[in-house]
């Protein structure tokens, strides 16, 4: 017995095409969403770090190269090459190591959080996820002074990470954000600002 074609009647087709599209909107909807919410990687730390520079979330350059601070237009490796005496190009693993060696940590105060974009304005307050800060300075008993890149981190840090500060004197210091973004300094001014660093890495 020959059985005849299968064949979908205009109707059904309709249907199914509504179908697949709500299915196609709503994997779209929930990859946007997932997509959306951004999620910070480990600190470049050794456990003898003095000083702790904290930004608030890596920008989307910064998360697709999984390396702090890689748009190229973030002031932020001029500023430590500058302050340190290397060039700012030296290849990832280099610059990091030339923050290390003189006891530099880095990371940020969010684990995660809703973010369309890399600004700092765009972040969802309400989906914020602090990074165990109180732990890590814990882990380096040498950390006496915490720096923000920029006032987000810091209101971040005031707001999730504060009270539950370790019980040691640990100095902090708001700076001028290295991004792109914030156009009101010039990179004299911000590097001017930044030598605070230096100063703290001498006591």
């Amino acid at each position: 017995m020959s059985l005849a074609p299968w064949t979908l009647s205009l109707p059904d087709a309709a249907r199914s095409t509504a179908v697949l599209g709500q299915i196609s909107a709503n994997f779209l909807a929930l990859t946007r969403t997932v997509s959306d919410r951004a999620r910070s990687f480990p600190p470049i730390a050794r456990p003898d770090a003095r000083v702790l520079i904290l930004g608030s979330m890596p920008g989307q350059a910064s998360l697709a190269a999984s390396q702090y601070y890689a748009h190229p237009r973030n002031a932020f490796w001029p500023i430590m090459g500058e302050l340190l005496g290397f060039p700012p190009q030296l290849d990832y693993p280099a610059r990091a190591a030339a923050l290390c060696r003189v006891r530099i940590a880095v990371w940020d105060v969010l684990y995660s959080c809703r973010r369309q974009g890399s600004l700092d304005s765009a972040i969802d307050d309400d989906t914020l996820v602090a990074n165990d800060l109180a732990g890590f300075l814990a882990g380096h008993p040498a950390i006496r002074h915490v720096f923000f890149n920029g006032a987000k981190a810091e209101s971040c840090f005031r707001r999730h990470i504060k009270l539950a500060m370790p019980e040691r004197e640990i100095a902090i210091t708001r700076l001028p954000s290295t991004s792109p973004a914030h156009a009101g300094r010039s990179f004299e001014q911000k590097l001017l600002a930044w030598r605070v660093i230096s100063d703290a890495l001498k006591h």
